[in-house]
């Protein structure tokens, strides 16, 4: 099978506004060819390109055999690559809105160890041939030969309503960033304005109010690409997997194999927390939120207790009682915000000496107050729960997540001690999983915990793992009888002869 040739024309205008870039700069640097030349090498460029684009798309093709998905490409060194099913974790759609006009779409395979990248993407095929893909490598993962009947229904679980997507937008703003922000707008346009000219010294009283301004932007940007993203949101069951359809001008449609999934991962900011709204991600294995273009959200926006309900759907998680680490964590907390201001004194007691433009430098050490109060709302955001199919884990403040690892799908348990950890007798736990992390960290980690219940914690989460290991193999095995034993009282009983 082949590429749509209707990619052919995309293809070809990917490349040529690049090459349109070239010849504008060309242009606006004043060199001396004219527009009719520069024009014609526009041409000449398209001409090129198209023929390229058209060998490619006419050499590029896929199969699906057996056991293995098949991509031979390239137009002078020749690629051959196998993708056994098994291997494939996840099927994913993508259409932008010129690609919706022309009718194709990209197919992106991910497998387990692609550290987030596709281990294939197919540039382009049609929409009906993109579905059919997308269907016929789900049920090859699973050994499934049948025919799906079109007409069944698929079980929905989730859909993001107009409310809950306003929600959405208004918490999708990063609250740390936000303070990041504002501190610099605050604290470095004065000294910049004193360098750059006296008379920008003014700079100093419109500090703040540009920083605001700059936030306000900030939270608008974020709100608007949270909402462009996930519109249209729906998450349902399709067969032995979660399938979900996003997006308002770039359309996703993705595959969550329920065979794969390693963690849950519940993430709640600090706006959509203070409204009792989260959001629930999941993790396959070599695949995490955040990973290249697409994000496995479950739900990225709803009320926490219909966020733990549909984990519930995936995980027997049961209601997680949470325990914090000892009092003592906290006064470790209060030393390390202390040297954290102690620091930023010295940095502003700095640039006065160097600029003179930080005239009340000390008043920085006033900061201090905050330490206590922060060291407290650190300490009570941390916490971790142990269920007889589970370990959750849960940490952070600005954006508080609560990571849920089924015994089953440990990979390594350790523990670890920092100087000054050792000091207070405390011990970090970390529960490793297969997946590759991405930028929020795939492992359940429970810091700051007493260390000698650290080692209980890692040993009775090894000794969980064999034995759900086992009750997992118990279950599949008396599945399968099961299903040969139904299979052999539908067939019809043989005459004798």
């Amino acid at each position: 099978m082949k590429l749509d040739y209707r990619s052919v024309p995309y293809r070809i205008l990917q490349n040529a506004t690049r090459i349109a870039g070239f010849l504008v700069i060309g242009l606006f640097t004043g060199s001396s060819t004219g527009a009719a030349s520069l024009l014609g090498f526009l041409l000449i460029g398209l001409v090129l390109v198209g023929l390229w684009e058209s060998a490619e798309v006419r050499v590029y093709e896929y199969r699906l055999d057996a056991d293995t998905f098949d991509i031979s490409s390239g137009v002078v060194s020749r690629r051959e690559r196998e993708i056994p099913f098994d291997r494939i974790q996840n099927v994913d759609i993508a259409q932008n809105v010129l690609q919706r006009a022309l009718g194709i779409a990209e197919v992106r395979l991910e497998t387990a160890g692609g550290g987030g990248e596709s281990e294939a993407r197919l540039q382009y095929v049609s929409r009906q041939e993109a579905t059919r893909l997308q269907e016929l490598i789900s049920k090859r993962k699973r050994g499934d030969v049948s025919e799906r009947d079109p007409g069944a229904s698929n079980d929905i679980l989730f859909e993001l309503d107009q409310r809950e997507l306003g929600i959405l937008g208004l918490t999708s703003a990063n609250a740390r960033l936000f303070g990041l922000v504002f501190g610099l707008f605050v604290i470095v346009s004065p000294v910049a304005a004193e360098q750059i000219s006296p008379r920008l010294s003014i700079l100093l009283f419109l500090g703040p109010a540009v920083a605001v301004a700059g936030l306000v932007l900030l939270w608008v940007a974020s709100g608007v690409q949270a909402v462009l993203r996930y519109y249209g949101f729906r998450l349902y069951r399709h067969d032995e997997e979660l399938r979900y359809k996003r997006g308002l001008l770039q359309q996703y449609d993705g595959t969550i194999p329920l065979s794969k999934i390693q963690t849950l991962m519940v993430r709640e900011n600090l706006l959509a927390r203070a409204v009792g709204y989260g959001s629930l991600s999941i993790e396959t294995a070599g695949y995490a939120p955040g990973q290249d273009d697409n994000v496995e959200s479950a739900v990225p926006i709803a009320k926490l207790d219909r966020v733990f309900e549909l984990a519930r759907t995936i995980e027997e998680i049961g209601e997680p009682e949470f325990t914090r680490p000892p009092k003592r964590a906290r006064l470790r907390y209060v030393a390390r915000y202390t040297i954290i201001v102690g620091l930023l004194t010295a940095v502003a007691g700095g640039i006065h000496l160097w600029t003179d433009a930080v005239p009340f430098w000390f008043a920085v050490a006033g900061v201090w107050v905050l330490v206590p109060p922060a060291a407290h709302l650190k300490w009570k955001n941390i916490g971790y729960s142990v269920g007889e199919r589970y370990i959750i884990s849960r940490v952070g403040f600005w954006t508080r997540r609560t990571t849920i690892v089924p015994y089953y799908r440990i990979q390594t348990v350790s523990s670890s001690q920092s100087v000054f950890q050792r000091r207070r007798d405390l011990a970090t736990l970390t529960v490793d999983t297969a997946t590759s992390g991405g930028f929020w960290g795939g492992d359940a980690v429970v810091p700051d915990i007493d260390s000698e219940l650290t080692d209980q914690l890692r040993e009775q989460s090894h000794d969980s793992f064999q034995r759900s290991i086992v009750e997992r193999k118990s279950r599949r095995a008396r599945s399968t009888n099961a299903t040969s034993a139904n299979k052999r009282d539908s067939e019809p009983p043989v005459a004798p002869e």
